[in-house]
């Protein structure tokens, strides 16, 4: 079982359980799943109450694990696991691999084959994505192993304490050749899945800079404010440089690649409970690579 320990500093003498468990990013619905199991909240390894009142010198901990099996049906399938704790993964996804279970990949995706390595390694835990990259989206992805994990780390996700930073090859050359894109996203009327600029829509923001020119393409780097769906897809294509291969919002070319071409290539962020900062880089694969000698 896992649990997360807290020191108690003379400045939080006489301050109840909760309000310390708060301060280290717990949310209140974390604290109250812990403290209905037996053994879920603890000061110096006896069971207390959240209204406890602790003094300096003590120790906080509260069980972060999940206290029900996942109700992802596991696969067994490769995981590239570029690092891992007692909190969370990061892992390389391929192209080609959903992240949730779905239509047409009830079978097999990242939810699954992680859910499979978790009762491999004999650990009792669900599937907590910190953030999601498209079925065809390659490159790094931040999981958490418990609720708690995920929430500090999503509270954390659009702030410049969690960097994302992506790597495109786009259709022609931006210009200027660095610059923000921002311009509000929403659903098109015809569908559930295809995103659009629209002034009602969500506020986003992307930065981007370009790398390389390759004749008609272009390598580009991009990094996020906002994280909404599809949202460097219809950016680059709202600016009239489409991802190539992007079916949905440039042009499909399967003679080329045989999906978006977008990775995620460098992830930056602090590890929640120890403060530690993480970065991670993955180099770009090569059906983008490859455009290189196509454009």
């Amino acid at each position: 079982m896992r649990y997360l320990e807290f020191y108690v500093n003379p400045e939080e003498e006489g301050k109840r359980v909760d309000a310390i468990l708060r301060r280290h990013g717990l949310s209140t619905s974390a604290i109250r799943r812990s403290k209905r199991r037996p053994h879920g909240l603890l000061v110096d390894g006896e069971d207390i109450y959240t209204s406890y009142l602790v003094h300096a010198g003590q120790t906080v901990a509260i069980l972060a694990d999940d206290k029900a099996p996942s109700d992802i049906t596991p696969n067994e399938g490769p995981v590239n696991i570029c690092y891992e704790d007692d909190d969370l993964l990061v892992v390389d996804k391929p192209a080609g691999l959903a992240v949730h279970p779905c239509a047409g990949s009830w079978d097999d995706s990242l939810g699954a084959r992680l859910v499979h390595y978790y009762h491999k390694i004999g650990l009792e835990a669900d599937f907590h994505p910190v953030h999601r990259l498209d079925k065809g989206t390659s490159g790094l992805m931040v999981v958490a192993k418990h609720p708690a994990a995920q929430h500090s780390l999503t509270a954390a996700l659009h702030s410049q304490a969690f960097r994302r930073c992506y790597l495109a090859v786009c259709e022609g050359c931006p210009s200027p050749m660095d610059g923000i894109i921002d311009a509000p996203l929403g659903r098109t009327e015809d569908s559930y899945i295809r995103q659009c600029v629209r002034p009602d829509g969500k506020s986003a923001r992307t930065h981007y800079q370009v790398l390389r020119v390759w004749g008609r393409f272009s390598l580009v780097a991009l990094e996020l404010e906002t994280g909404r769906t599809h949202q460097i897809r219809v950016h680059m294509a709202h600016i009239g440089h489409p991802l190539a291969g992007d079916f949905l919002y440039g042009t499909e070319e399967p003679g080329l690649i045989s999906r978006p071409a977008l990775h995620s290539g460098y992830l930056q962020f602090s590890q929640p409970f120890t403060g530690e900062t993480l970065t991670f880089g993955s180099p770009l694969p090569e059906d983008m690579a490859g455009l290189r000698s196509l454009g």
